[in-house]
């Protein structure tokens, strides 16, 4: 009768031992998965980020990009407003400015 109250009590322990690893794999399980989701939610978080400050940046390139243009179409017009009221004014002079430069290049081109 021992034998059966000890191979009895033996069966329960067994039993007991799986149910602790039962109970710790799950435990394990629950803060793994816990884990991933916060892994995972940061990375969305930054990737979120991330992808604002580019935007950002390039609405901030573009901006500058489209004020740059304004002010190179803006010096354009002056010198060509200038360039034309220096024609109207002393035509003779233009040509001959023009005929001189002409020649300037012509001879340095050659060489």
């Amino acid at each position: 009768m021992t034998d059966k109250a000890t191979y009895e009590r033996l069966e329960q322990d067994v039993i007991a031992v799986k149910n602790d690893i039962a109970a710790l794999t799950q435990q394990i399980t629950d803060a793994l998965n816990s884990f991933a989701g916060n892994a995972g939610k940061q990375a969305r978080r930054r990737y979120t980020e991330a992808r604002a400050n580019a935007e950002s940046a390039l609405d901030d390139m573009s901006e500058r990009g489209s004020a740059m243009m304004g002010a190179a179409q803006d010096a354009a017009s002056s010198i060509e407003d200038t360039l034309e009221e220096v024609i109207t004014q002393r035509p003779l002079a233009t040509v001959g400015l023009a005929l001189g430069l002409g020649f300037l290049i012509g001879v340095t081109w050659r060489r």
